[in-house]
């Protein structure tokens, strides 16, 4: 009969944890915010739209592969040794032409992964949560800063940088060819020149 009434005395004790949160409410003082003209203060760490520094960013591309839905796509041009493309504000070389930087926010989940990899800090998830569009394709945002001149230009530059490197490699195995077939035409006489002395030794003399 005791474990009936200690049943009962648990299931109220229960109850009233669970309650004092919905009491505490009960008793707080209402509080209208006049939204839009009056914003609620976010957290600091709160994740919403992603922002890149492009002046930072170095073209890693690891931030694209830290994202578990793929809504980062980042397209890059190696640069030519007499290009200086600067440094980052943390002291990192920038060595390749970021052509495309588009992040699909309609797609980002917010959980920040991408912010982490990140060497140079150039990437990070802001308090700005009100981007709401009617056209899907302008939750897009398109981050590179380089002109379709610039991105043309830079591609034709790596592309003959490529040409001139394979014509470069095959003059040289076209020379080595050529040293190869001559040593072993060199080595062919010099065998033919020594066969044709020893016939000429062992010949008997008249």
């Amino acid at each position: 009969m005791s474990g009936y009434f200690k049943d009962i005395k648990d299931a109220i004790g229960t109850a009233l944890v669970g309650m004092r949160i919905t009491w505490g409410h009960m008793f707080t003082k209402k509080v209208t915010i006049q939204y839009p003209d009056v914003k609620r203060d976010l957290p600091d760490r709160t994740r919403n739209r992603l922002y890149v520094n492009m002046d930072d960013c170095i073209g890693c591309d690891q931030c694209a592969k830290a994202c578990p839905v793929n809504c980062i796509d980042i397209e890059t041009v190696k640069a030519q040794p007499t290009e200086d493309l600067g440094t980052t504000s943390t002291g990192n070389k920038k060595r390749l032409w970021v052509t495309l930087f588009d992040i699909d926010i309609a797609k980002c989940c917010y959980c920040g992964l991408c912010v982490y990899p990140c060497p140079t800090e150039c990437i990070e998830m802001t308090d700005v949560f009100e981007f709401s569009e009617y056209n899907r394709e302008d939750l897009i945002y398109r981050y590179a800063i380089m002109s379709p001149e610039e991105v043309e230009r830079v591609k034709i530059a790596e592309e003959e940088a490529k040409a001139e490197k394979e014509r470069k490699k095959a003059e040289a195995a076209a020379k080595k060819k050529a040293e190869e077939a001559k040593k072993k035409e060199e080595e062919a006489a010099a065998a033919s020149e020594s066969d044709a002395k020893n016939d000429g030794d062992s010949a008997p003399n008249e």
